[in-house]
């Protein structure tokens, strides 16, 4: 009952600090395995002793291997196809040539500099060939780069991991049967991977075959049937031939992702919660079980060869698998630098070590070591600086990308895509109204007669290097909708959606990044009434440090009441849409809508200036109608009229 106990207080502390340092990394912006290992080594035998990962038994090596598998696979059912094939030449050669390139100088480097015996020397190469997606997806939601960059190092991470693993366990193998030729490792490697890549394959299918035509299922045990047939898959896999199975749960994700499922969003996120839950636990453990006196004995030798590992080794694996690529020497640069390994590197080590200590052969604790080493560095050095790097590179695409991509071709949206041509920026304009179509033609504009849905249609509409999507059609559960489908499928920068207040679906918190434009719930179909009539002003105002408080406190109160509608934002040099939640500063420059609703021949016989040509084709020329700063006023200073 004791054993039982001590079993169960293990598991919950990894657990709670694993959740405690995914906590922190997020509301610091770190990646979270740098408190992974740092709470997992304080609270092991080296610091406080309160893991003992050892007394998990043989229970440890099983919680690795189903949790890796989980890992892998949600890794490749977030692979994109289509994303893929853009860089498919760079990802082959990363998988195969930059594998064969880092066993190779690693294997020199862990030899010469760190004083390994050769067997033990490439049996560590083998080990670090992988860059950890349980890495490099969180340090790329929080360092955001180029969308073919981004694709490039998650497609590697997730694909070269099985790869690794399985290169690794041939190696061991041929440590520890010394008789066995290289003819044999290489017919091994490959028996492995065709092995697991067709259990996979025709596992996958059939499990989306099944999701789709098994209707009376809910969703939400749809997600159990998904992780009991991925675990199958994987230990079926593991009984035709060892270690094919973590190839088998990468090829059934990418197979499974393809396999365009209507519940595909709530499958993500619930193996997403799974990875994040699996990577904490892992992770805790592992470095727990790490004895900080072995690194230590490691001495410099060893610390050389890891920064060789990353700084030449990398480097020139980068080179030669991109050398044919469009990708340009910024991009090449930044994918050379990050090479973080992560969890599948640390647990294959783990389990090597035991392995080797059980067989008598020396180094087990000295390959862990230096593995946990690499992770370390690897972590640290290229985790923290990613974010610099890339905006040194100029790789971020919220600084650097322009111009939109509007859904819907009403009034409103023709407008806004004249202020953006207006300002020499590209916009392209969809809808389905062949109509409204051929008005945007009329006013010079772009326009694609299609659904907003079509992710053909997107992609020739330059939805990839754009800055800004942004769904105004007249329905706002279609805006929402199509924004999410734009983040999912393209993830640009700035996603906008005009669409009602929904409580779950919190612009601060959500996710999916998708953000109410201009104002929160704007009734669209008024305000294109509004410029149908001629009862609106285009105006400017530019909020000064003199009275900004007033100022800004002034221009909300015209918002809550529905008289002025913000809709682009001048900041420095960003010209952007207006958000619901958009924090106003010193120095903006803000474009609105006014709502005007003098009759239009009261007007003319007033001698105002009707804002009726804002209905016509012609762009119309932005006012200054400035906010009032006196307290006296209540609407918008109309002296220029």
């Amino acid at each position: 009952m004791e054993s039982s106990f001590e079993l169960t207080l293990q598991m919950v502390i990894a657990i709670f600090a694993g959740i405690s340092a995914q906590v922190m990394g997020e509301y610091l912006k770190i990646p979270s395995i740098v408190f992974l290992l740092m709470f997992g080594t304080l609270l092991g035998p080296d610091g406080f002793g309160l893991l003992h990962p050892q007394k998990l038994g043989v229970g440890l090596e099983v919680i690795v291997a189903l949790s890796v598998a989980v890992i892998l696979f949600e890794g490749g059912l977030n692979l994109d196809l289509r994303d893929l094939g853009k860089v498919s030449g760079s990802l082959r050669n990363l998988v195969t040539i930059g594998t064969l390139i880092t066993l190779l100088g690693g294997g020199m480097a862990a030899h010469w500099l760190g004083e390994f015996p050769w067997p033990i020397a490439f049996l560590y190469a083998s080990l670090v060939v992988v860059t950890g997606p349980t890495v490099i997806s969180p340090l790329l939601k929080q360092v955001k780069v180029d969308r073919r960059v981004e694709t490039l190092l998650e497609g590697e991470g997730v694909l070269i991991d099985p790869v690794g693993a399985i290169l690794a366990v041939v190696v061991l193998d041929t440590i520890l049967n010394s008789d066995a030729g290289a003819n044999a490792a290489f017919v091994g490697l490959g028996l492995r991977l065709s092995i697991g890549a067709v259990i996979g394959g025709l596992g996958g299918w059939l499990m989306g075959f099944l999701l789709k035509q098994a209707r009376f299922i809910s969703e939400e045990l749809k997600n159990l049937v998904v992780l009991a047939g991925m675990w199958g898959l994987f230990g079926l896999a593991q009984m035709v031939r060892s270690e094919s199975g973590l190839m088998a749960t990468v090829v059934a994700g990418v197979v499974l992702g393809a396999s365009d499922l209507p519940e595909e969003r709530l499958l993500r996120r619930f193996k997403g919660q799974l990875t994040v839950l699996g990577v904490s636990m892992l992770f805790v453990l592992l470095s727990a079980d790490l004895s900080i006196a072995s690194v230590f004995a490691l001495g410099w030798g060893s610390i050389f060869t890891v920064l060789v590992l990353m700084l030449v080794v990398r480097p020139i694996s980068v080179v030669v698998c991109t050398w044919n690529s469009d990708l340009n020497w910024r991009q090449k640069l930044f994918v050379s630098w990050i090479g973080p390994k992560g969890i599948v590197s640390a647990s294959v080590a783990s389990l090597f070590a035991i392995l080797l200590t059980e067989r008598g052969v020396n180094g087990g604790d000295s390959i862990k070591a230096l593995v946990f080493l690499t992770i370390m560095l690897t972590v640290v050095l290229q985790g923290l600086t990613a974010r610099w790097v890339a905006k040194w590179l100029k790789l971020n695409p919220e600084e650097e990308a322009t111009g939109a991509v509007i859904i819907g071709c009403n009034p409103m949206s023709r407008l806004i895509a004249r202020l953006f041509q207006e300002r020499g920026e590209s916009v392209v304009l969809i809808d389905t109204d062949p109509e409204a179509c051929q008005k945007a033609r009329d006013e010079n504009l772009r326009v694609f007669q299609s659904s907003g849905l079509d992710v053909d249609v997107l992609e020739e509409a330059g939805i990839e290097s754009v800055g800004t999507f942004l769904a105004m059609t007249k329905n706002g559960e279609i805006n929402l909708v199509l924004a999410q489908r734009a983040v999912e499928e393209f993830n640009p920068p700035r996603v906008l959606a005009v669409f009602p207040r929904d409580p779950q679906v919190n612009s601060n918190n959500n996710k999916t990044k998708v953000n109410q434009a201009f104002m929160p719930q704007l009734p669209i179909k008024t305000w294109i009434q509004y410029i149908n009539d001629g009862q609106i002003k285009l105006g400017k105002t530019t909020l000064k440090e003199a009275g900004f408080g007033f100022q800004r406190a002034h221009l909300q109160a015209l918002i809550r009441s529905g008289e002025l509608v913000p809709l682009l934002v001048e900041r420095e040099k960003s010209f952007q849409v207006a958000s619901g939640n958009e924090d106003l500063q010193a120095g903006d420059n803000i474009i609105y809508l006014l709502h005007d609703p003098r009759p239009k021949l009261l007007k003319r016989l007033s001698g105002g200036t009707s804002s009726s040509r804002l209905a016509l084709e012609k762009l119309p020329k932005v006012e200054e109608l400035p906010i009032s700063t006196g307290a006296s006023n209540s609407t918008v200073d109309e002296s220029v009229n």
